[in-house]
């Protein structure tokens, strides 16, 4: 470059092609490095018995070698409700019967009992439907190779949730006497009869 203008193409030019670079590798590294948690939920949520009472519970599998820890669980029921002649969606935080676990390697089925203290008390499938209902997962925990809170979630709508079931056993012993992890069962389930005592002590 001989002349002014030259000059400040030139100058202009290596600038941007020094910040472009410097933008885009800290982008990629970025994208790259950021943790990230591969949990695998249930398709379905059941309606279980348990105990003397009945229980809304799911299943979650941690599906990556890492570990995942101080692993905190969260479920939201929302529905929608009358009140004053107005239609207005309400949102209810479900009591669990464990919150959170200090190591989730394998799996974890989070289970909220409901007992009179419920907003699931004396709820039915119909009512459910016509409430629009849909529950709101979310679950947070560290992540040891990289020590940051990583994040996930999912929900259930009123037709994800199965009525009477309860999940297969997931867990299988190999020839050597160690126990691992079939991911090919963790949305299996068998059909259980809910008594009708329990029927009529949760609508009671």
């Amino acid at each position: 470059p001989i002349s002014l203008t030259a000059n400040f193409l030139v100058t202009l030019q290596s600038l941007v092609g020094l910040l472009g670079f410097a933008l885009a590798t800290g982008l990629l590294f970025t994208r790259f490095s950021r943790p990230s948690s591969k949990v695998i939920f249930s398709k379905f949520a059941l309606i279980a018995p348990q105990q003397d009472g009945l229980a809304f519970e799911f299943r979650a599998v941690n599906a990556r070698p890492n570990m995942l820890l101080h692993l905190e669980a969260r479920v939201v029921m929302s529905r929608l409700e009358r009140q004053g002649g107005c239609v207005r969606r309400k949102f209810y935080d479900l009591e669990l019967e464990r919150r959170q676990i200090m190591f989730f390697p394998l799996h974890w089925t989070i289970v909220h009992p409901i007992d009179q203290d419920s907003p699931l008390c004396g709820a039915t499938r119909e009512e459910l439907a016509q409430s629009d209902a849909e529950f709101l997962v979310m679950l947070s925990g560290m992540d040891d190779t990289f020590w940051q809170t990583v994040y996930t979630w999912t929900s259930y709508k009123h037709n994800e949730i199965v009525w009477g079931g309860a999940f297969d056993n997931i867990l299988e012993t190999c020839p050597d006497g160690s126990v691992k992890i079939n991911l090919d069962r963790v949305h299996e389930f068998h059909r259980v009869e809910i008594a009708p005592a329990l029927k009529a002590a949760n609508s009671s």
